[in-house]
């Protein structure tokens, strides 16, 4: 890596995390002065009196990834015979109403607790309380700043984030950008307490700055839409103003990429290549027009919550999984593989 990627590289960093600690301040006082958002536990399948009780704890209730996420547990729960409680909130960066669910889960007796935890740092007590109340405690899709859990189920986010770049350069080759020519990349993350995203940016980066040519950059106005989707727009807008060379966008998770290729899309802006993740109608339509150039990192989600209450059962059963993390994977989806089998097959639970 040359001095001037190494400088880009920590620059980048540098000025992300300047911004996400103004918008984290002004994130929590707001949330204070809101108070929780948050959507109460409901059985997710027929409830049977001597069944195991496991409750389920997303991060975003309205989202066609959490819904992938809650489809898993519902499944799982009616294939092993358990009760299945789901809960969530309705804005991905409210750890403070993850807290009460749990406490409400707590309080009506759960036999074991799947969490999904909207922030890393700040849930972490509450895990360490669980686990140390002896309850099974599952995490999905995103890890936690402790080790008092049991396992978790979730994708390698640095080296999905690497795979995104890797997409993103040969996208921008295919697209008939050479070597000699600048151009710059745009970036849109959901949140900037996840730990989730920070893996898939800090693996991104990594993966361009060893990767890229020299005079290929990454904005530094690195765009936080919290997870709000019409403020993804809004700020996908500013940003093609200020920079309307960009040659590629990428979105961090679900949210900032259905923000990202609907801006796109309204805006006929087929000449940005889009690299996101999950599988929603709006990065679907984009991969299947002949007249763009998208691709996303579909997880397997659906997987990991499956999973998760299986496992949880076997907690429950005083079996103890042999390891800590599970990496579930994720696959490249663009319109050369969008038919190939193993995509179809994670596709039907999309």
């Amino acid at each position: 890596m040359n001095m001037k990627k190494i400088r880009a590289f920590v620059l980048s960093i540098l000025l992300f995390a300047m911004t996400c600690l103004t918008a984290c301040s002004k994130e929590a006082e707001e949330a204070a002065a809101a108070g929780p958002d948050i959507a109460h536990f409901k059985p997710l399948n027929e409830i049977s009196e001597g069944n195991r009780n496991i409750y389920l704890i997303v991060r975003l209730m309205d989202s066609s990834y959490w819904q992938v996420i809650i489809n898993g547990a519902m499944d799982a729960g009616n294939a092993n015979g358990v009760n299945v409680y789901c809960g969530g909130t309705n804005i991905e960066t409210d750890w403070q109403g993850q807290r009460i669910l749990i406490e409400e889960a707590l309080a009506a007796g759960a036999d074991a607790i799947i969490l999904a935890p909207n922030d890393s740092v700040e849930l972490a007590s509450d895990i360490e309380k669980i686990h140390d109340m002896g309850i099974p405690v599952v995490l999905v899709d995103t890890a936690a700043n402790t080790s008092s859990f049991d396992i978790c189920y979730m994708t390698d986010n640095l080296l999905a984030g690497q795979k995104a770049a890797e997409e993103m350069l040969a996208q921008l080759h295919n697209a008939g950008h050479t070597e000699d020519t600048g151009l710059s990349v745009g970036i849109m993350v959901g949140q900037s307490t996840s730990q989730t995203i920070n893996e898939r940016l800090a693996g991104f980066f990594q993966y361009w700055s060893n990767n890229a040519p020299d005079n290929w950059i990454i904005s530094t106005d690195i765009m936080n839409c919290n997870g709000n989707i019409d403020l993804g727009g809004q700020l996908t807008t500013d940003f093609l103003k200020k920079h309307p060379d960009t040659a590629g966008l990428y979105g961090t998770n679900n949210g900032p990429t259905r923000a990202l290729c609907r801006t796109v899309n309204e805006q006929e802006r087929n000449d940005i290549i889009i690299v996101g993740f999950d599988f929603s109608d709006e990065i679907k339509s984009l991969i299947e027009s002949p007249d763009f150039r998208a691709s996303t990192m579909l997880q397997r989600q659906y997987d990991m919550s499956y999973r998760g209450i299986t496992t949880a059962i076997d907690l429950l059963d005083r079996r103890q999984p042999d390891i800590k993390f599970e990496d579930t994977g994720v696959i490249t989806v663009n319109n050369d593989t969008l038919t190939d089998p193993e995509v179809v097959e994670v596709l039907k639970h999309n």
